[in-house]
């Protein structure tokens, strides 16, 4: 009896080693998908008013967590009986990702012309502020379930040749993480300001140290999320190039000559130059067709 329970004790500490391990490549793997999250979420939750930051970010932690809830089912049923279906799923995001990066640099080197419109002093109430808020919560959760299913896949993908009994743990593992991990930093980043300006009020005197960690603070945050936009964008590339180097043997052999970095990266680029011309078509003629 006692050596059948040191023997089930026993299994169960080869199999969280296992997903430990597991876990780390997954964790390698979804890293540069996590950045471009931490950018995309950063940029989502700021620009409210301060007193709603925090409430605003809640609301859409939520929603993370239930897209997860939604996402990690469906993904674990496609891995036990359409394996296949993953890695098409896969390089499916991989040309979204690839689009999206394409579409940050192209929107950098050849800014969009916007119409100058003189700025309009507009009162709202209260239920159209929420109402405003509401639609910018409803559309980070959007931009959220796409990064979900992007970070769970290529976390699946990492595992895929591995049982379900380490899958369903180390995915679910890095979903937490994705949420918990990215959110929490959000919220830190969101408040710089905040936190900088209680340093300021923090005593009478003027030019302190604590004054000028709150000014450097309040000063440093857009250049954080702007910092982040880069970092963001640059990981799309790698994180897309490496999709298609990975499951793709033509390409592989393409750029297998290639330091892993700058080949996954020129991959991501030109791919999403690619694809940039052809999603801005299909816009054209879908807004088109609607119009009519």
């Amino acid at each position: 009896m006692a050596s059948g329970f040191f023997a089930l004790l026993d299994d169960i500490a080869a199999l969280m080693d296992d997903v430990a391990t597991m876990g780390k490549v997954a964790g390698k793997k979804t890293a540069g998908l996590l950045g471009d999250d931490l950018a995309v979420n950063a940029e989502k939750a700021s620009g409210f008013v301060s007193s709603r930051e925090i409430p605003v970010l809640w609301a859409i932690t939520k929603g993370s967590f239930l897209n997860k809830v939604i996402i990690l089912p469906v993904a674990f049923l496609l891995s036990a009986f359409v394996p296949f279906a993953v890695t098409v799923i896969l390089i499916l995001g991989g040309l979204y990702l690839a689009y999206e990066g394409a579409e940050k640099i192209h929107e950098y080197l050849f800014p969009h012309k916007h119409p100058s419109e003189k700025p309009k002093l507009e009162k709202i109430t209260k239920e159209e502020a929420l109402a405003r808020e509401k639609e910018k919560i409803k559309s980070a959760i959007i931009t959220d379930f796409i990064l979900s299913v992007e970070i769970i896949i290529i976390a699946l993908g990492a595992v895929s040749d591995q049982p379900l009994s380490i899958q369903i743990p180390v995915v679910s593992l890095i979903a937490l993480v994705a949420t918990v991990g990215v959110y929490g930093i959000v919220a830190l980043i969101v408040r710089m300001d905040e936190f900088g300006a209680r340093l300021i009020n923090l005593n009478e005197r003027t030019n302190s140290f604590s004054d000028k960690v709150g000014r450097f603070l309040i000063n440093a945050l857009p250049w954080v999320i702007k910092g982040l936009s880069v970092i963001g964008t640059i990981a799309l590339m790698l994180v897309s190039g490496g999709i298609f180097v990975h499951n793709i043997h033509f390409i592989h052999d393409l750029v297998h000559n290639f330091p892993s970095i700058l080949g996954e990266f020129l991959v991501g680029l030109v791919v999403g130059f690619i694809v940039l011309p052809i999603v801005n078509l299909l816009k054209k003629a879908w807004k088109s067709v609607f119009k009519k």
